[in-house]
């Protein structure tokens, strides 16, 4: 059954194409935002990025905020997203991280001392900072009818950063760690989910309209290690996040081998990557909005290209609630134009059963 959206902030407002479908409603129009539209393909965010490193950009609430509405100003999206890392939380932690271009953490965790060393810090200590960025956009915001989404990684995927210490390809640290360390692990999760729930509340005090949760590394662990050492600690998180009048959005990466255990899970919207057809994932989530899947090296193709496969995309899609969005973040070599006429394709398709 399909959710009950809460009241639109302002009662003459109507709800929003995107909050609309994410509560589940089956939308003649598929409503379209990409992951990571605020950034690094952008002309406008380069030129911020001149003066300002990444984390200034983060910690600093009127840079996010200009980031966050940039492409909202260059293209006509459906909603909005909080421009942030999913690292954010672990600074107020103890954590040292920096970037190079992806996240390198000074010191890895490699025993039960280094997790007893990382402070949960109070709600108001995480990241006031992104509160502020968010409080400033929705300002920006007001009386355009687009929602903002924010966003934190779930506690897998932060322990696996801290855990690995960089990016990698197999994660081997990570998952030896899971093994030889069960019992550590499951401490630094229960820490790791009590800051994520505190800092995405944060986030939904501050004005945020819906939250996804980021679990890139999901797919390295096979069923019954998801079982133990992701779906409770995620399962926690999300149930927290019940109640606020935000959708909760998923997004678990490469895997699909994950999905009956990923059903089980507490949200309204499941974020599908690109290697399996929205057709295929539908029947595990028949409840649930869908989210996605165009790979985002489409969008480096000729526009033909593009409409072709945002149209297979699209209809994959039918038969249900959908968003439209990449499989995973936009790639830094796309050009602008590319987006927009992916933006215009989304908007002339007609979802209706007699337009189809």
């Amino acid at each position: 059954m399909m959710a009950v959206p809460p009241a639109p902030d302002n009662p003459l407002t109507e709800t929003p194409l995107f909050l609309r479908a994410a509560w589940g409603e089956d939308t003649s129009r598929a409503p379209i935002w990409v992951m990571r539209q605020a950034g690094r393909y952008l002309p406008e965010y380069l030129a911020v990025k001149a003066r300002a490193s990444f984390w200034e950009m983060v910690r600093t609430p009127e840079l996010a905020a200009e980031v966050t509405l940039q492409p909202l100003r260059r293209f006509p999206l459906d909603a909005a997203i909080l421009f942030s890392d999913i690292m954010t939380p672990l600074q107020a932690m103890g954590v040292r991280i920096e970037f190079n271009p992806g996240p390198l953490i000074a010191e890895p965790i490699r025993s039960l001392r280094h997790i007893e060393a990382l402070r949960v810090p109070e709600p108001e200590e995480i990241a006031p900072f992104g509160e502020e960025a968010i409080r400033l956009v929705r300002r920006e915001l007001e009386g355009k009818n687009i929602p903002l989404i924010g966003f934190g990684g779930a506690p897998l995927t932060l322990a696996t950063y801290l855990i690995q210490g960089s990016g990698s390809k197999e994660y081997e640290a990570f998952r030896a760690f899971l093994r030889q360390e069960p019992a550590a692990a499951h401490t630094l999760l229960e820490k790791l989910t009590e800051v994520s729930i505190r800092y995405l509340q944060g986030q939904l005090r501050a004005g945020a309209q819906a939250i996804q949760l980021f679990d890139s590394w999901a797919g390295l662990l096979d069923e019954a290690t998801y079982r133990a050492f992701a779906l409770p600690y995620t399962t926690r998180v999300l149930e927290a996040l019940a109640g606020w009048g935000a959708p909760r959005i998923y997004l678990a990466v490469g895997a699909s081998h994950l999905y009956p255990v990923i059903a089980e899970l507490p949200l309204e919207v499941v974020s599908v990557d690109w290697r399996l057809g929205l057709e295929r994932i539908r029947p595990y989530f028949p409840q649930r909005t869908l989210q996605g899947n165009l790979d985002p090296a489409v969008l480096l193709a000729p526009p033909e290209v593009i409409a072709q496969e945002a149209h297979r995309v699209l209809r994959a899609g039918l038969g249900g609630p959908h968003i439209f969005n990449l499989g995973h973040g936009i790639l830094r070599q796309t050009p602008p134009e590319h987006l927009a006429h992916l933006i215009e394709t989304v908007h002339a398709f007609d979802r209706t059963p007699e337009q189809i």
